[in-house]
C-alpha cells in the first residue's frame, strides 16, 4: 500500500478541527483549530496546512443524528467539502461521524483543543475502517 498523507476536517459553524494522518502507519494527530468568521472558513490557513503537509486526500466528517438522519450540520459539512474540492482540487471522502466532539471531550476532560481532537478521532475511524476493508480484500485475494 502506498503511503498517503490525509488531512481531516471536523467542520463546525464557528471552528474547524484539523488532523493529519498517514495510511501506512494508520496514525492520526490533532493539528489545530481554524476559525470560521462570518460563515467563511479561513481559506488562507487551510492553504498553509496544505502547503505544509502536502496531503493526497481530504477526509471530512459527515455528521448525522444518532438515528442516522440528516441534520443542519450534514448540509453544512457537505457544502464545506464541495468548497474544499473546488479550491484545492484534491480527492475528498466524507466519513460518517457521530459523537466525535463528545468523545473528544471525554478524552480531554475539557474543551481546550476539542475540535482538533474530534478531527483526529474522525480520521482514526476512517483509517480503521479503510485498513480493515483493505485487509479483508487482501485476505480474499489470497484465498482465490
Amino acid at each position: 500500500m502506498k503511503n498517503q498523507t490525509l488531512l481531516c476536517f471536523d467542520f463546525g459553524e464557528k471552528r474547524i478541527g484539523v488532523a493529519v494522518g498517514q495510511t501506512v502507519t494508520a496514525t492520526a494527530t490533532a493539528l489545530k483549530i481554524i476559525k470560521v468568521i462570518n460563515n467563511k472558513p479561513d481559506w488562507d490557513e487551510i492553504q498553509r496546512l496544505i502547503d505544509e503537509w502536502q496531503p493526497d486526500k481530504f477526509i471530512v466528517g459527515h455528521p448525522f443524528t444518532l438515528e442516522g438522519e440528516r441534520q443542519t450540520m450534514t448540509d453544512a459539512a457537505e457544502k464545506f467539502s464541495r468548497q474544499l474540492a473546488g479550491r484545492f482540487k484534491l480527492p475528498i471522502e466524507m466519513t460518517e461521524e457521530q459523537l466525535s466532539s463528545y468523545e473528544a471531550r471525554r478524552e480531554l476532560k475539557s474543551t481546550r483543543n476539542l475540535d482538533a481532537v474530534a478531527a483526529r478521532l474522525i480520521l482514526e475511524t476512517w483509517l480503521n475502517e479503510n485498513l480493515d476493508q483493505n485487509h479483508r480484500q487482501t485476505m480474499t485475494n489470497k484465498e482465490d
